[in-house]
């Protein structure tokens, strides 16, 4: 369990001093971006409970959250969590929206529930896929939606995750990854106890290693 603790804790480490350039960084694809705003859009009830694993610097929370009744978005991170809370404040209130520094565990273990839990460029950089599979789907109601966008570093070049990501890591450039393909994530998906409805890819240019799952809690 030591092992763990200090594997999490310079995990939280690395984001935490990332941040900042972090919440400056343009998005890469915009209208992939958009496409993906749009059909998550297209799954939220304004009735809905929603959880967000991962959310950053809050950039997404703040554009999803007036679709449902109320919205928490979570990080391990402190400083992405001061950010994302900075730009609540800057901008249109909303009174269902909340930040806060929590895991995918933490929820799990504190009884959450929520109609549909959201999950972007998150799983890949989790440590453990499959007990993150179970915890969230601890958190969803019955039927609920668990819904994502993942990059699938074995569909990208093998030389990113051979050569490029593991010299970033030695000097500290890059976080703890993991790499599995569409399949395998599809796999792990079931194996948690989920049913996958809907899988999509919304690049606006060339090749894109990142599906965008609905995955429905069985």
């Amino acid at each position: 369990m030591g092992g763990v603790k200090v594997n999490i804790n310079a995990d939280i480490g690395f984001w935490d001093r990332l941040a900042a350039r972090y919440a400056k960084s343009p998005v890469a694809d915009q209208g992939g971006y958009e496409r993906t705003l749009e059909r998550t859009r297209s799954h939220l009830k304004r009735t809905d409970q929603v959880g967000e694993l991962g959310c950053g610097t809050g950039s997404t929370a703040l554009l999803l959250a007036a679709h449902a009744e109320t919205y928490l978005a979570t990080d391990f991170s402190g400083e992405m969590i001061l950010i994302a809370r900075h730009k609540q404040q800057q901008g249109e209130q909303q009174s269902g929206l909340d930040f806060r520094c929590a895991t995918a565990d933490d929820l799990a273990r504190e009884g959450a529930r929520f109609d549909v839990v959201l999950g972007f460029n998150y799983l890949h950089v989790v440590r453990d896929l499959p007990a993150t599979l179970q915890a969230i789907h601890a958190m969803l109601k019955p039927g609920g939606l668990f819904i994502s966008k993942t990059p699938c570093l074995r569909e990208m070049n093998p030389l990113i995750r051979l050569v490029a990501l593991p010299v970033m890591q030695l000097f500290g450039k890059a976080p703890h990854v993991t790499s599995f393909s569409a399949r395998a994530l599809d796999q792990a998906l079931g194996d948690a106890g989920f049913n996958v409805i809907v899988t999509e890819y919304h690049a606006s240019k060339g090749a894109d290693p990142r599906p965008f799952i609905v995955a429905a809690r069985v």
